[in-house]
């Protein structure tokens, strides 16, 4: 049995008040006619005393957000998707029934107004009420306080109420699907075509990550939800449509963190007869596009640095960073013993399936070098081992064409020259099974289907993975990746009270 306070049982005793009036309290359809931003910025330049050669009018909706009664004429402040306006309301204006319709109402009621657009002697734009409509009833009070750290947990597992109370909140909400169309409309512009993959698959490919596991009942067969857009567009490539994208969900069994949400927005693209460099190109020019079209701005607070997105950006192999940083030189040919014992001296854990020179350089990348790459710098040249779905560098096959786009000392974008040799690729995939028999929980499975693609023959080819919540973190200038989803999965809290 619910339990109401006392400020609920009042607002379902005013809900039942409106029946009686004949009034739905959950009202019906309004007509409006103008918002508020759009009502400020049409009057800005105009002086309270020239309102009284006018008669402009106009019809608003919106949640009350203030109320300020006196006695026979009163002041309340609504909002609607694009702000807040001035609501000036007198029984002489609109009558005694609609003025005691007004008393009734709470903070947090939704209301129809039409009326005079006017000044008020302090500059305040505001409209003078001749209608007067109720829509809806809320029978919950909003929160005084609602964004004290005590209950940040809750701006996000109610994130409709935080939309109300936090203009950010609602500024992020609206902010980041700009960001998606620039992002669709410059690809678009770059001449590639935007399409959509399976979500779910019977192999786990694409990336390196846990999956989660469903079931196909009919079929009765065990299925992942995709942890990568990767191996599906590549075979768009062999089918001859050269430029392709997809922005999707992808899903990741893994922990959540500030930066990191189970199920998030991946953008993958690929491009037919490009490379590694082409893909940078290509990232530079979208990211400048997004500060300039969208936000208007180069230069951002994140992670507590000042992130300036003009370019030229920096570029570095992950073996001449780790040098940079250690005096370690990994481009000499040297022995898996060998770099086990590099490994010890600096105080490095090696897993079982990280015996290979190629995990240990990149474990002395993470360690040493990733936290440091602050301005946007692609970092190239990773090891054969742990990119299994790259072409080796034909300069020195130990080592990939592959980049990743570092941040504020956190990855954007990882990008590859595109493995299209079948021979290898399969060697590749067995390499994944043999890590998967050795522990590694994130090895690819086999997916001959997609060999037998690449054996009719797919183009060379530039390919990159953007994080697209990341990315919005960025231009949004948010500290948590939960701040730019609308509904972030969240621990249950029964498991909290546990």
């Amino acid at each position: 049995m619910r339990e109401f306070t006392e400020q609920e049982l009042v607002r379902r005793e005013k809900a039942e008040k409106l029946k009686e009036l004949g009034l739905d309290p959950f009202g019906h359809r309004f007509e409006r006619d103008a918002f508020a931003s759009e009502l400020k910025e049409k009057y800005a330049d105009v002086e309270h005393d020239a309102f009284e050669n006018m008669d402009d009018t106009a019809t608003v909706a919106g949640r009350i957000m203030f109320i300020r009664k006196m006695g026979k004429a009163s002041f309340f402040t609504i909002k609607d998707k694009t702000g807040s306006i001035q609501i000036y309301i007198s029984i002489n204006d609109i009558g005694e029934d609609a003025y005691n319709l007004f008393k009734s109402a709470d903070i947090g009621d939704i209301v129809g107004v039409h009326g005079k657009v006017m000044k008020t002697k302090t500059g305040e734009l505001t409209i003078k009420c001749l209608e007067y409509t109720h829509l809806v009833k809320a029978l919950k009070p909003l929160p005084e306080k609602f964004h004290g750290l005590t209950d940040i947990e809750e701006r996000y597992r109610r994130r409709y109420v935080d939309l109300i109370m936090n203009d950010d909140s609602k500024r992020v909400a609206f902010l980041r699907p700009k960001i998606i169309r620039c992002i669709q409309n410059f690809m678009d512009n770059q001449g590639f075509t935007e399409v959509e993959t399976p979500i779910l698959s019977t192999l786990l490919t694409g990336a390196s990550a846990r999956p989660f596991i469903t079931h196909h009942n009919t079929q009765d067969l065990d299925m992942y939800l995709r942890i990568a857009l990767e191996l599906p567009l590549k075979r768009l490539l062999v089918g001859g449509m050269e430029a392709v994208y997809e922005i999707g969900r992808v899903f990741r069994n893994e922990g959540m963190d500030p930066k990191h949400n189970p199920e998030f927005t991946l953008m993958e693209a690929y491009l037919a007869y490009s490379d590694l460099e082409g893909m940078m190109d290509l990232t530079e020019n979208m990211y400048q596009t997004i500060a300039r079209d969208v936000i208007g701005k180069m230069n951002y607070q994140f992670s507590g640095y000042d992130i300036n997105l003009e370019g030229p950006w920096k570029r570095i192999s992950m073996v001449d960073a780790i040098k940079e940083k250690t005096g370690i030189d990994f481009k000499k040919e040297m022995t898996v013993e060998e770099a086990l014992k590099l490994a010890e001296e600096h105080h490095i854990e090696v897993q079982e399936h990280e015996h290979t020179v190629g995990h240990i350089i990149n474990l002395f990348f993470e360690k040493y070098v990733e936290e440091t790459l602050i301005q946007p710098t692609f970092l190239y040249g990773h090891p054969v081992e742990i990119s299994p779905l790259t072409k080796k560098n034909p300069e020195d096959p130990r080592f990939v064409d592959r980049f990743e786009l570092f941040i504020a000392g956190k990855e954007f974008a990882n990008a590859y020259t595109e493995l299209n040799d079948p021979i290898d690729q399969l060697e590749r995939f067995e390499e994944q099974l043999k890590e998967k028999d050795l522990g590694n929980e994130e090895a690819n499975d086999i997916d001959m289907d997609f060999v037998e693609a690449l054996e009719y023959g797919m183009p060379p080819a530039g390919g990159i993975g953007y994080g697209i919540d990341r990315l919005c973190m960025l231009f949004l200038e948010q500290e948590s990746i939960r701040d730019v989803l609308l509904f972030p999965t969240m621990k249950d809290r029964s498991k909290d009270k546990e």
